[in-house]
């Protein structure tokens, strides 16, 4: 009986030790390679750029940044010319500059994070649910843990028709993607965890009116992008004939409808490759004149947006409005947020805070190449796996760990039979 005991006790182990082993060796990116030699950044580009040739199906806007400069850029389309200037549909990266006017609300002293949002809200509110509605915080909404469980996810609206009020679509949105639910309403207990709600940045937009008293894309413009001067980036959409639009494309190179939005602060921005660079220099200390923040926000709310708010595996991976990549080389993270809307829009942002470096891809037609290369980067800059890539990579490792705990079962199982065999053989001999 104690043999059997010690052989299941190996085999637990053993099993232990491999799914360990897989799921550090992923997310240490043990069998990944970079695509160009560390600190080479015109290796990166190179690296960058030929992908983007061999893979983009419509149009692609990069730029690399070092020290809050641009050091390389590749710009390629199969129709109108893309250029530094030209404007991108970036859905859900929107979340991030969105955040920018929340927090500066909270700067302006007009909006306190840890109050309940009921108290900013009179044209719309939660409805009633098993949870407590009043601890969906300001804070929660923005770091996904107000415990919302409306799944969107939006698929926009046919630009030649009316979009849905803001108050409707936050009761239930006629634009939800696939799979969403769709109704904004307290589905978990706030706080107790992370639960990705495109709707919990349509009811930050909601609450940005009613304290602004002004639209939300007057306010932003003002409040934000004109301190940055990102004279063209935009929450309006731009009507077709506006200069230097990037066309959509679908995933098989076919152009494709540019769709309207309620969700402005969730899936609406429209801006370009220069002016995503301002915004990340925006982070940056620019002499005495221009601290940190642009003088939109200060350094204290910056580091605080970063700090981490929410987890998942165990993993920190959001901020205030944004992701937390991977941790960087002095104590912090690779920060930023990336955007995925229909047929085939993907935008990703990465920038590391402690060295002004980053990446900014802004493409249509291929739904999750800007996050490819933007995790190659944080992957080449930081040698570990950003947290986007890691889920990309996630039902791999899990089949890995499945198949190999099978192998060591069905390995643990031949030997306990041959054992087994092999004492009756010596108990028959005897």
């Amino acid at each position: 009986m104690r043999t059997l005991f010690l052989h299941i006790f190996l085999t637990l182990v053993c099993g232990a030790i491999w799914a360990v082993l897989v799921w550090q060796g992923t997310w240490n990116g043990w069998m990944r390679h970079t695509i160009a030699p560390a600190g080479d950044s015109a290796g990166f580009v190179a690296a960058a750029s030929g992908a983007i040739d061999s893979e983009h199906n419509g149009n692609v806007a990069f730029m690399l940044i070092e020290n809050g400069r641009v050091v390389g850029e590749h710009f390629v389309s199969i129709g109108d010319p893309v250029d530094q200037e030209s404007l991108f549909q970036v859905g859900s990266l929107s979340k991030w500059i969105s955040a920018w006017g929340v927090m500066a609300l909270v700067e302006d002293g007009k909006l306190d994070l840890d109050a309940p949002v009921s108290r900013y809200l009179t044209r719309w509110s939660l409805p009633e649910s098993e949870f407590d509605n009043e601890s969906v915080t300001v804070r929660r909404l923005l770091s996904h843990t107000a415990g919302l469980t409306d799944g969107l996810g939006y698929a926009g609206f046919d630009p030649g028709g009316d979009v849905q009020a803001l108050e409707n679509s936050l009761t239930r949105a006629a634009d939800a993607s696939p799979g969403a639910d769709g109704r904004v309403r307290v589905g978990l207990e706030p706080g107790a965890g992370f639960e990705y709600s495109g709707g919990g940045y349509t009811m930050l937009q909601l609450l940005i009116e009613e304290v602004s008293g002004e639209t939300f894309a007057a306010y932003m413009k003002r409040r934000v992008f004109e301190p940055l001067a990102m004279q063209r980036t935009t929450y309006v959409y731009p009507e077709d004939g506006a200069p230097n639009i990037a066309a959509s494309y679908g995933v098989d190179g076919s152009q494709a409808t540019r769709f309207r939005f309620t969700s402005l602060a969730a899936t609406g921005l429209y801006t370009s490759t220069a002016e995503m660079v301002k915004f990340i220099q925006a982070h940056l200390q620019n002499g005495e004149s221009l601290p940190a923040g642009g003088g939109v926000l200060s350094a204290e709310t910056l580091k605080e947006m970063r700090e981490p708010t929410a987890s998942q595996m165990g993993l920190p991976i959001w901020g205030l409005g944004v992701i937390l990549y991977a941790p960087n080389t002095e104590g912090g993270f690779v920060i930023g947020h990336d955007g995925n809307d229909e047929p085939a829009i993907n935008s990703a942002v990465r920038f590391d805070p402690a060295t002004g470096d980053g990446i900014v891809v802004l493409e249509t037609g291929n739904e999750l190449l800007a996050t490819k290369l933007a995790g190659d980067w944080v992957y080449w800059k930081t040698g570990r796996i950003d947290i986007l890539s890691f889920t990309m990579v996630a039902e791999t490792m899990f089949v890995t760990i499945v198949v190999g705990l099978a192998a060591v079962f069905l390995l643990s199982l031949i030997v306990g039979v041959w054992v087994a065999l092999q004492r009756r053989r010596r108990s028959d001999a005897l």
